[in-house]
């Protein structure tokens, strides 16, 4: 009977501290929610972090302690509150603040910097840019080569250097060199300066700076949309053009958002992971409100050695599905050169379609079968430009020439000596049978 009666009373009792926790519970996610509200009002205003990151946690205790005092006065008796409102104030918000203050204030140990054999500065406006030439072997007078690397934010100087250097074996100068914002090239205090328009802007000044009256582009990925943009705006100074997996140039193409989507979900659980850690996490939204005051909360070394770090766990979807990679590390990114012109503060990209309708530049353009980009944005060059030849690799991913891709190189080798291709040209406006990507 006795036990019957205790256990009566316990039920109570048990469901008083649930209501408690889960009170609790709800005071320490509306706190969160105010001071983030608090931290980015804060940081729209100022790019200093030890302002805004005070004001968010300022609201962040604030409500957390009047939640707390809120819960004892109603569930707990008055000689017991002023001890019940400090547990309920530390459980609730000097906890969670604490680990949140040291998951986002403790910055992460750069990358290991590397210097590329050959590598030297190149100014141009008012920035320095990583610059690597590859000396054509015996003498020629064919145009030099300049390769613009993609991302945006990823220069892969080493990679682009092995797959083209046997261009130097048919009379070609190349030139490789990092964008701004990445490897050894200059970084920007205002992440607001990473723009397509500055990007073309400085592959002018470098061409210019090296005493190259007329380049040949290869561009891979966003390096093909800047080399388009370029053509656009100095069509005179373009002899021909190789465009591999090249990005789109309709703003309204999402498919550069698709890479994560090719990835295991073992690989992809480790993506998500490393991208919702709570300091890289809070710079990428502080982008979103104010670039200024993100670069001031992250600065590059560990904004770049985090990008680094994701790349590196985002290769294989760069290739086909089951292929045998051998996974390199993956340096010199820049965290700011990339994700700036895909935020929600960066402005609208021009439209550079009306001004490359119809112009006569020899282009070949190169899409493999398991490129996760669409299919138009490949075909929407080959449609603007009358003098251009598509063709369609099997079996290669959107890093199409990685890994001394014979075939490949074959074609931009038979392209740039005007021999026959060794792939017919593909017309037709529907993708193959068997491509990978979206339409």
């Amino acid at each position: 009977m006795q036990n019957a009666e205790a256990g009566q009373r316990s039920t109570p009792r048990r469901r008083s501290r649930l209501v408690t926790c889960l009170a609790v519970a709800a005071v320490t996610a509306g706190a969160g929610v105010c001071g983030l509200a608090a931290l980015f009002a804060a940081a729209a205003v100022t790019a200093v972090p030890m302002l805004f990151m005070t004001a968010g946690m300022v609201v962040f205790f604030a409500v957390g302690y009047a939640g707390a005092a809120l819960i004892t006065a109603r569930r707990v008796p008055p000689e017991r509150r002023r001890t019940a409102r400090r547990v309920a104030f530390a459980a609730g918000s000097l906890v969670p603040g604490a680990v949140f203050a040291w998951a986002t204030l403790a910055p992460a140990p750069p990358s290991p910097a590397t210097a590329l054999p050959g590598a030297t500065a190149v100014q141009v406006t008012a920035s320095r840019l990583t610059v690597i030439k590859l000396p054509a072997r015996g003498t020629t007078s064919r145009p030099p080569i300049i390769v613009v690397h993609g991302g945006p934010g990823v220069p892969e100087l080493q990679d682009n250097a092995e797959a083209f250097a046997s261009l130097t074996g048919q009379g070609f100068d190349v030139y490789l060199y990092a964008q701004l914002g990445t490897d050894g090239s200059t970084r920007l205090d205002d992440p607001r300066g990473y723009t397509r328009e500055r990007a073309v802007e400085n592959l002018e000044s470098l061409r210019s700076r090296l005493g190259l009256p007329k380049v040949i582009l290869i561009g891979h990925s966003y390096g093909g949309e800047i080399a388009a943009r370029y053509l656009a705006t100095h069509p005179d100074r373009v002899a021909g053009l190789v465009l591999t997996s090249p990005g789109a140039l309709d703003p309204a193409d999402t498919s550069g958002d698709l890479v994560s989507g090719r990835l295991d979900p073992a690989r992809k659980a480790q993506l998500y992971g490393t991208l919702l850690q709570p300091r890289p996490l809070l710079g990428y939204l502080l982008l979103q409100v104010n670039p200024p005051a993100a670069h001031a909360f992250l600065p590059d070394a560990e904004a770049d050695a985090r990008n680094d770090r994701v790349l590196k766990l985002t290769q294989p979807a760069l290739y086909c599905r089951g292929a045998t990679l051998t996974e390199r590390p993956v340096r010199g990114t820049g965290f700011y050169a990339m994700q700036y012109p895909q935020s929600a503060t960066a402005p609208r990209p021009s439209d550079p379609r009306p001004a490359l309708a119809g112009l006569p530049t020899p282009t070949l353009i190169i899409k493999g079968s398991c490129d996760y980009l669409s299919w138009r944005s490949a075909t929407t060059y080959r449609d603007l430009l009358p003098n251009s030849r598509l063709i369609y690799v099997n079996g290669a991913g959107h890093n199409v020439y990685h890994g001394a891709n014979k075939m490949v190189l074959a074609a931009i080798t038979a392209f740039l000596t005007r021999q026959p291709l060794p792939l017919p040209s593909y017309t037709a406006a529907a993708p193959p049978v068997g491509y990978e990507g979206p339409p």
